[in-house]
This record gives C-alpha cells, structure tokens and sequence, in this order.
C-alpha cells in the first residue's frame, strides 16, 4: 500500500506480513496509529491495526475489549466471524498486546452535545484511549470488526484466483475456506503467505443482515463449556515455577500514611520470605498466598489518618452544603421556567433523596504476577484499561516502556473494579525487590472490600408541581463528588472538563416538559471513588423516576400513562409501551400487591423497568420483573438476556440491602455478609424483551441497572403507601 492514495472519508481495512501468514485490519485513514504488528512488518508495508491472523498454522481473531465476564470475547470474534466466513471452533482468540490502534471509538458518544462528541472523538484516537467500560464495546465493534472480517475474506479471495487462475466473481466462501468452481477448497491457512504478498482488498461491502449467519442469532459463548467446567483460568488462577506469593495490610483509613511498622512477629512465621513496605502499608511475602495473608495480618502498624471526613454524618453534611452557586455543573438542562410556574402552581411537592456508597466487589478478588528481570518486565493482571496500565508500569517500576509487557487476563467479574490499577503498583513493588522470581499478589476479601473505591455517594433535592392534567414542572438538583476527578487524579492525571456523570441519568431524559431543569453540584472529594456499574446514573435515575412518580400519584395519574404524554422520543416510547404490555399494567393485582415502573436513557440506552411485589407480614416479597431495553441491533439474543437479567439483579440486590458507611475514615463492611446482595430465593423471575428501533447500535451491560431501584421504589409505594427515598431500602423496610 505504500504511495497509495487516501482520501480523507475513506475507512481502510489492510493486511501485512506476519511470520508467513497475513493480518488483516481496520483502522481510520486520517492519521492511523502504528501497527502494533510493526516489528514484523517488511520494509515499506503499511502499518495497519491488526484484527485477524492468519498463518499457515490456523486463525486468530484479535479480541482487545477485555471479556469482564459480560462475553465480550465470544462478541467480537463473532462480529468478525461472521463476514470472514469461519465458524466457532475454527479459530483462536487474543486480547493481542496493547495498542493505540485499538482505541475506543465509542467513549465519545456520551459527550452532552455534538460539538462535545467530536472534540472526544478526537481526543480518544490521539490518545489511543484503548478501554473496555460504560458498555462500548459493542458499539465501538459492530461495524469495524466485520468490515475487517469481510476486508479479510475478500483479500483471501483475491490471493485463492490468483493462486488458481480464474476470476474472483467465481469464487465463495465458508467454513474457513474458499471454494473453487471445480469444487475444490483451499483453507484459509494456506492462502495466507500469498494473501501477504498483495495489495487488500479495502473496498467492501457488508453483508445484510438477512445473510447473517451468526449475529442476531442464538449463540454460544466461547467460554461457556470452560465456565461450566470450572476450567477457565482467571488471573487469580494463574500460576509460574518458582513463584511466590505476596498479600497485603494496607492502612484501614484509606489514603492516609503508615508511620512505622513491627514485623518482628511476621518474619518468623512458617513459609514467610520478606516482609517490606509498599504504598499505603506493608506488603507478606511467603511460599503460598494464606501464609502470606496469616503474615500480613501479623504486621503491627501505626497508621495515620484518613484524608477525608471520619464519619458519615461529615459525609452527609458536606454534600448537604454543597448545593451553592460556586459548585455549578457547567452542562445542565433549563427549560422554560421552572420557578415561575412552581411558585405559581396551588399543587407544590418539595423532598430530598440519597443514595450511599456502595461496593464493586466483584467474586474474584484483585489480584495481579509481576516479574522484574534486568531487561524485562511481565505484568499479569485483568484490567479494562491496558494503555493507561502500561503507562502506570512504567511510571511505577522505571522500566522503560519497551521493556515492559502486559499481559491482560480473563476477569471474573469487574462493575467497574478493574479501572483501577492499585493492586498492579503493589505487586510490581513487591517483584521489584525478588528480581528474577515471579511473585503473585492476592487482595484477602477484605483488603479488596475496604480498599475499594467504590461508587459515589450522592443526595439530590427536588421540587415540582402538578395539577389534574398532569406534571406541571420539575426541578432536580444533585450534589454528589466527581468521580472523574478522583478517578483521573489516581492516574496522576487532573481532569480538565465538566464531569457529566454528575448529572447523568437526569438531565439527559427524554422527557419533553416544557418546565423542566437539572443543575449538578461538584462536592468536595470525600472518599475516593470510582465508576461504578451505571455510574452516575445508578443514583440519579432512583432520584429522578422516584419523585416522577411522586408527582403523578400526587396529580392522581398513572404512572405510565404519563410518562408516556411525556416522554418526546419514539424509540423511548416503545420501550415504555413495550414492558407496559409485557407487564399487563392497569389490571388488578389483588391486596397487598403493587406494580411500580420506571424509565432511564443511559448510555444511549433507553430501558423500562416495572417491578411487582407482594406485602407479606414477614415483608416485602418481589413477585415479578418486566425489562423492555433498546439497543439498536441485538447481536446475541442469549447473552443480551443474561446482560439484562444480571443488571436488573444487580441493581435490585444493591437498592435492597448495600451500602459502605465510614467510622474513622474506616469502610466498615469487609465482606459480603455486611454488603448483601439478593438473595437466590428472593430473586424473582425476570422477563426480558429486546427491541431494535434505535438508529444506532449502544450497549447493554450497565443501562439495565438504573430503573431497578426506582421501578422497586415505586411498586413498594403501591402496594403499602410508603415512599421510599433513600437507598438501602433495608434501612426503613423488611425483604422476604
């Protein structure tokens, strides 16, 4: 391709030479990123993103979201499968190495505004913003991946009519390989050498979705017989000759300064090797990962405080007087004239909502191998950022970044945990004094809960009117800390833009009133935190659709009726429709019953909730959940039922019973029997229900979880009459 011609519109996809095979990939002409395959490229060859590898000795598809249990390595593969033409079972899988090349192009799509979007989505290519999270990964797939399926196959063509002589229009293919007029086959592996040596085939069209074979189909996952098995290997499972095992006792205030350390006790114990100091506490080396953690624990420690309040009611106070002029979200929304219209109306509702901090705690507890040599370090841990990890490996150890290689694992479970990158930067301080040995560092539970940086803790007040037609204005305001910032700042980075999340899943609404704001208050950090499954809008929309419902029950409406006259965009109104039929809304569910329902767009996602319960004297009994969700083009029916189904548990399980509270500067829950999720037996059933009316692909994993707590809320609020207005419910009512 080298003196080729490149148009400034024009999409690419290119093979290059890899060991006598052929990679084939799609990137953006304006300026693409270098291959990450560029060491093998021969001289003059175009760097080009790779996707699929094909050698003489089988097939790679390159998978670089990271598959954080949401099957996000079964969803690539079949997007590029399915144009290339190879069935499951015909081909391998890799994360591949981490490159600029494999940026996100969907992180921009929640910019506020387009002028946002594109100012992102430049910024996202220019940094090679690489990063599996707020449920891109489909959308940033679907249409490149099979392009660089179908770029590969035509390219495959190209090289089998040369190799044969006769015309390409001649050929087809399937099954992993081209099919010749006479009814001979050539594999795919032995067309790659000669596929290398030509020029790709970039103009390509993609298949309609009638031919699909795979997408939009029932599938199934990768790694569902290994999962079944319990054969699949996590990164906590992995294991090196020689290695050794680290654990840690980090500072219980977390953030604040180890003042001195006893490990007197410690090095005497059975198996122990080193005890030495790291970031924020004192780190056991010993022949197996209990033995280190019983050491750890033995370490006696004089620690420094917290660099934040002490208690919850400082928490509480802080963002209680946080709602001033000064902390203004510059992004908000303000239509009409809300104050005109509130302190005109004779129908006045005024309340103030909280939602506590709460926990990722994923199953799989962090984790992460590190082996320092002279010349080389070797990193293996899950994360869902490998670009940002390199550059923190190479700020952390001083390796440069040539020397340094990570390696991105299978992870078992994540809610937004594995952003973080705290146990990667112990772990390579604790290899960095056994040089030579690789040393495997293991988060006890407990360490893992309390050192958490868990999601935003935030409150919101809220004013309306209604009168017998309906909601007449709304008004919401929300103080919460930024997550961006605290997140970004452990990065060594300080953001430098409005973080939305504060307003997210509120101001963003299709509701069309015509009186109608949302204002964010930035509070003063607190805790550290991070993004947690839904991020702002896991709070925000249990605000928003709660005294939603308040003021259509004040105005003695129903509540989906009116949201549905409010509610200004089709695709969302079809959401809505959709779980009201699924649900049966407006028959009678008997005494002591109630149906509640509830709306949120997030993450371009438009999901409807409704939620069923029963009064028992023991307490509320879950009955029965209705999802109706929107994604554009569902691309596996199974794992988009399972995604939904997880979220709505998720969101639920945390809205009953989950909170982290501070004593101290101290998390006080350090385990699952003090953050509870739901129960099995208290699950009910779920139906679920996919509709493909959106003009765009968006994902699926997170937008299920906001309408969950509020959508309970709500059907609680039915079926006893009392308003539930700060989470965990399990603080005001009982859950059978």
């Amino acid at each position: 391709m080298a003196g080729g011609k490149f148009t400034r519109r024009a999409l690419l996809v290119g093979s290059v030479a890899v060991a006598g095979g052929v990679a084939f990939g799609y990137y953006s002409i304006t300026k693409p990123h270098p291959n990450p395959l560029d060491a093998q490229l021969a001289e003059g060859e175009a760097a080009l993103t790779p996707w699929v590898k094909i050698t003489r000795e089988g097939v790679t598809l390159i998978t670089p979201h990271t598959d954080l249990g949401q099957g996000a390595y079964s969803m690539q593969a079949a997007l590029i499968a399915e144009e290339l033409d190879i069935e499951f079972g015909q081909f391998d899988i890799s994360p591949g190495v981490p490159a600029p090349a494999y940026y996100n192009t969907a992180f921009a799509a929640e910019a506020p505004n387009a002028m946002m979007r594109t100012v992102m989505s430049v910024a996202t290519k220019m940094m090679g913003l690489q990063g599996t999270g707020g449920s891109t990964s489909v959308p940033d797939s679907y249409e490149k991946l099979r392009k660089a399926g179908a770029v590969a196959r035509e390219t495959l063509k190209k090289a089998a009519a040369r190799e044969a002589g006769v015309r390409v229009s001649e050929l087809t293919t399937s099954n992993g390989a081209v099919h010749l007029p006479d009814g001979t086959s050539i594999p795919y592996t032995q067309l790659a050498e000669a596929a290398s040596q030509i020029s790709p085939v970039n103009s390509v069209e993609l298949r309609d979705p009638s031919q699909w074979r795979m997408v939009g189909k029932t599938m199934e996952r990768l790694d569902i017989v290994a999962k079944s098995t319990g054969t699949l290997t996590y990164g906590i499972d992995l294991q090196f000759e020689n290695m050794l095992h680290a654990a840690v006792q980090l500072n219980p205030h977390q953030g604040g300064a180890m003042n001195s350390f006893d490990a007197t006790q410690a090095r005497s114990m059975r198996g122990v090797v080193d005890i030495v100091p790291v970031t924020g506490g004192v780190a056991a080396i010993a022949d197996n990962t209990w033995r280190a953690m019983k050491a750890a624990e033995a370490v006696d420690v004089d620690w420094g405080p917290a660099s934040f309040p002490a208690t919850m009611n400082e928490h509480w106070e802080t963002l209680s007087n946080a709602f001033v002029e000064d902390n203004l979200l510059g992004p908000k929304r303000e239509d009409g004239d809300v104050d005109q219209v509130i302190a005109a109306s004779t129908h006045q509702l005024a309340a103030e909502y909280r939602a506590p901090y709460v926990a990722h705690a994923p199953l799989e507890p962090l984790s992460a191998v590190v082996l320092a040599t002279d010349d080389r370090l070797d990193v293996w841990t899950c994360t869902q950022m490998p670009r940002f990890a390199e550059q923190i490996i190479e700020r952390v150890s001083g390796y440069p970044m040539e020397q340094i290689h990570l390696h991105v694992q299978m992870v078992g479970g994540s809610f937004g945990h594995r952003l973080e990158h705290e146990q990667m930067i112990l772990a390579i301080e604790v290899a960095l004094s056994q040089r030579g040995t690789p040393v495997k560092l293991t988060y006890s539970r407990e360490e893992d809960m309390t050192h958490d940086f868990p999601r935003q803790i935030a409150m919101s007040r809220l004013q309306g009117s209604y009168n017998e037609t309906g909601v007449e204005a709304f008004d919401m305001a929300i103080s919460a800390p930024s997550v961006m910032a605290s997140q970004f700042g452990r990065l060594g980075s300080n953001l430098s833009i409005p973080d939305t999340q504060v307003i997210a899943g509120a101001a963003d609404q299709p509701y069309g009133l015509a009186d109608y704001r949302v204002r964010g208050y930035i509070a003063p950090p607190l805790a550290p935190i991070s993004s947690w499954r839904s991020v702002g809008a896991s709070s925000n929309s249990f605000f928003h659709e709660g005294f939603l419902d308040e003021l259509i029950v004040e105005a003695g409406l129903d509540p989906l009726e009116e949201r549905l006259r409010l509610i200004n965009d089709p695709v969302a109104r079809r959401v809505l429709e959709a779980v009201g039929e699924m649900s049966g809304w407006g028959s009678d569910l008997g005494p002591d019953r109630g149906r509640g329902v509830a709306f949120c767009r997030s993450f371009s996602t438009p999901v409807a909730e409704v939620v069923e319960v029963t009064r028992t004297p023991a307490g509320i009994k879950l009955d029965a959940v209705y999802v109706a969700a929107d994604v554009g083009r569902v691309v596996d029916p199974v794992n988009f039922d399972n995604l939904v189904k997880g979220g709505v548990i998720w969101g639920l399980g945390h809205a009953m019973n989950c909170e982290i509270t501070y004593e101290d500067g101290i998390a006080q829950q350090g385990n699952y029997h003090a953050h509870e999720g739901m129960r099995l037996y208290q699950c009910p059933p779920i139906e679920v229900r996919g509709l493909e009316n959106g003009e765009r692909v968006s994902g699926i994993g997170e937008p299920p979880v906001p309408p969950a707590a509020p959508a309970l809320a709500n059907a609680i609020f039915a079926a006893t009459g009392q308003r539930l207005r700060e989470m965990p419910f399990n603080k005001h009512i009982a859950f059978v």
